[in-house]
């Protein structure tokens, strides 16, 4: 007799009620996932058969785009159409007619007059010019069946002088026969969105949605068609009725529910026999758990060499293997792995314990720390270096501060704390211990590895009586530093949060602008001294603030550089100088700098094919001008990305030439078109003897690499003549002109004789 209170009933009916539940989750799980599949399966059915429906659509209509073609194309039909030969023309069209198995043909003449057999027929001919003149040649037009799909072809004697139009119905014949198609049962229907019901009219087209009709579940499909007549907005609207689609799924539900009774029966019985063999062995354990349960220590004695004395073994291993999981969990849980130092949530923790234990009279200080050029390692000697380098700093800074509590942040951060500081300390000295710890040299693999860091400071008290504040404002003081210079430090200021304040709102702004199109270009002119005359425009961004009026670039373009801003802002400049340049003569070219960022970033071809093709300009009229500061980061990629730049057709300028540490190398690397000669050289021309030689020397190379030479800032005739003089074939600056509003640049170009006069004179 079953006794329900015993162990063994309980654990019997335990594992089969358990098994129960599972396999009733199981199966409804089954059973869902069977509707929603039978769903899938209708929705991408149905979703295929409309792209067959529009494929079909635009196959039809390019054949009958095609067949127009013949016609409009034959010398009688247009000479017919030339001279209004009515009967002629009529004729044409009743044949193409029947050969096109169409429902309509017509000529639209250029005065907006219908030619056929019945004009009355004909829709309205201005709302069919108003496609056609937009470059519309097939789509649907309302007729006296309904809506049609047309084709238009031009009528050219040799100009343009009509349109012969070809239309087909889309009547229910026409619509069933594609239905019969589909591998689902369908209805379709091509219907005005505006006799559309509201639920029907608002749904996005190409998606499948569900809608319940008359107590049963349809999918619908719905496509926007091209349309040939202004005011036509028609709509191919799919039905399928779902519960044809599950009915073949019924079965498979009934066998899941015969499975899964049959399988618990098996458990219940398999159950019980399990029951009963480990219902001693849990007795034995029963008092050991309870104790472990009340956080006593245990120990079971092992007292046979059976499953029951490893049983007892293993309780007493696993009884020392939590222990010593639970402490490698909070160690783990408040250490950095790679370092082993404390990570940020110790690091707060310890923090909140030191400003809670500061004494009147003392001081806590923070400093937060990024490495200069540390992705520079990882990319140079791999990442297993970088993460060496990390070691071993976190080892020099324990050695260098051993009363210090040192933490690993995350990435190439680190954090300081250093407690109980003496008011009369000099806080400058710590810190200047701080820096000199990265300053000691480290050798990874044999090759020396350069890490310095930038550090921003914040001292308890007065810069923050709290954890949350004091490790603020040190972040402030560690982004000042990094934008005095690497390897130096800051502490924090008052005036830093302010300055955070503003480059917080600056940056919401700058979203703003880009929104709602604040930017203008400005063009400032260049001028070629072998051609003496203006060859071209740099374009030069300009910012309209709504409130602050015009803000200079400078304030703005780091900040846009570092929040991924100028990606945006770079590929409206491009587009939009682009535009512009297609309104000027076509010997006249268009110069758009390109940030290392906007360069970095996967697609820059693709953007600049885009823009080109948008403007319609030759390829040669875009000169994109480039700093060496692209090759940092990869230059092989760098290389490849500038080579699919040179094969769109694009000129490719090398800016502020001689300013960095590898010019010379990068001329080498890449065969740029144009060498931009850095406006401090240009300077120079008045003030450094050695001005005329540098000048004649980056002239010389560049012309010796097949490169042509611009100098940027000159601002007097007298820098003009030397330019000249030393073979600089392009000059650029406020001798000529500031940089202008794009409607100025015509009379610039209009005017372009008046600037030789002037420099001739």
């Amino acid at each position: 007799m079953l006794r329900f209170g015993t162990l063994r009933t309980r654990i019997a009916l335990l594992y089969a009620g358990l098994f129960a539940m599972v396999l009733g989750l199981v199966i409804s799980l089954a059973a869902e996932a069977l509707q929603r599949f039978g769903e899938a399966s209708a929705a991408r059915d149905l979703e295929a058969n409309a792209r067959v429906f529009d494929e079909i659509l635009a196959a039809r209509g390019r054949q009958m785009g095609d067949q127009a073609s013949v016609l409009a194309r034959d010398f009688g039909f247009r000479e017919a159409v030339a001279t209004g030969d009515v009967p002629t023309i009529a004729s044409a069209l009743a044949s193409l007619e029947g050969r096109a198995r169409s429902g309509k043909a017509f000529v639209l003449t250029l005065e907006g007059e219908a030619l056929a057999a019945d004009a009355a027929a004909v829709p309205s001919p201005a709302a069919l010019m108003t496609r056609l003149d937009a470059g519309e040649t097939q789509g649907i037009i309302r007729s006296r069946q309904g809506l049609a799909l047309a084709a238009a072809a031009p009528i050219e004697a040799p100009d343009l002088i009509g349109w012969l139009v070809i239309a087909q119905p889309l009547d229910r014949e026409e619509l069933d026969r594609l239905v019969e198609l589909a591998p689902i049962a369908l209805e379709a229907q091509v219907v005005e969105t505006g006799s559309q019901p509201g639920w029907l009219r608002d749904a996005a087209p190409g998606e499948v949605f569900e809608r319940s009709a008359e107590g049963e579940r349809f999918l619908y499909h719905t496509s926007d068609l091209a349309v040939l007549e202004q005011g036509v907005a028609p709509r191919l609207v799919l039905r399928h009725a779902l519960a044809r689609s599950l009915a073949a799924y019924a079965s498979l539900r009934t066998w899941l529910i015969a499975l899964a009774i049959g399988g618990i029966a098996m458990v219940l019985g398999m159950s019980w026999k399990v029951a009963r063999s480990v219902t001693e062995p849990l007795q034995k354990l029963d008092a050991a758990t309870r104790m472990i349960g009340e956080g006593r220590e245990v120990s079971l004695a092992i007292e046979t060499d059976d499953e029951i004395g490893r049983l007892a073994g293993s309780f007493n291993q696993m009884v020392a293997a939590i222990e010593e999981r639970e402490r490698q969990i909070v160690h783990v849980g408040l250490h950095d792995g790679l370092t082993g130092l404390p990570n940020r949530k110790l690091f707060t923790e310890q923090l909140a314990n030191a400003l809670a234990r500061r004494r009147r009279g003392e001081k806590v200080l923070i400093a937060y720390v990024d490495l200069d050029d540390f992705k520079m390692v990882n990319d140079t000697l791999g990442h297993p270096a970088g993460d060496a380098l990390l070691r071993i700093i976190a080892d020099h800074l324990r050695e260098d501060l051993p009363d210090a509590i040192v933490a690993r942040l995350g990435g190439d951060e680190f954090a300081i704390l250093v407690g109980g500081v003496k008011e009369s300390a000099d806080l400058g000295t710590i810190a200047d211990t701080l820096q000199r710890s990265f300053d000691r040299p480290i050798t990874i693999n044999g090759q020396h590895a350069a890490c310095g860091a930038s550090i921003g400071i914040a001292v308890a008290p007065g810069d923050g009586k709290d954890g949350i504040t004091l490790m603020k404002n040190a972040d402030l003081a560690l982004y000042r530093a990094k934008h005095e210079g690497k390897a130096t430090y800051h502490f924090f200021e008052p005036s830093l949060d302010e300055a955070a304040r503003r480059r917080r709102q600056l940056e919401l702004d700058l979203r703003t602008a880009i929104k709602e199109g604040q930017f203008e270009l400005n063009f400032q002119p260049l001028y070629s001294l072998a051609e003496e005359r203006l060859t071209g425009f740099e374009a030069l961004i300009r910012w309209n603030h709504p409130v602050r009026g015009r803000v200079n670039p400078a304030d703005f373009i780091g900040l846009a550089e570092e929040t991924g801003l100028i990606i945006p802002i770079g590929e409206w400049v491009l587009r939009e100088a682009c535009h512009q340049a297609s309104t000027w003569p076509e010997d006249v070219s268009v110069a758009v700098n390109v940030s290392p960022k906007q360069f970095a970033a996967s697609g820059i071809a693709a953007t600049v094919l885009s823009a080109l093709s948008a403007s319609g300009i030759a390829p040669r009229r875009l000169e994109l001008e480039i700093t060496e500061s692209i090759f940092i980061a990869d230059v092989d990629q760098t290389l490849a990305t500038l080579h699919s730049l040179r094969n769109l057709g694009v000129r490719i300028a090398l800016d502020d030439f001689g300013t960095g540490y590898s010019s010379l190398s990068y001329l080498r690397s890449f065969p740029f078109d144009k060498v931009k000669i850095d406006k401090s050289f240009v300077e120079d021309l008045g003030t450094s003897s050695n001005g005329h030689a540098v000048i004649r020397a980056i002239t010389s190379l560049a012309s010796a690499l097949g490169m042509e030479t611009l100098a940027e800032g000159v601002e007097d005739i007298a820098q003009f003549e030397v330019l000249a003089r030393e073979g600089c074939q392009h000059i650029q600056g406020y001798l000529f002109s500031r940089p202008v509003s794009a409607d100025a640049v015509a009379g610039m170009l209009r005017e372009g004789s008046g600037y030789d006069r002037q420099l001739r004179a």
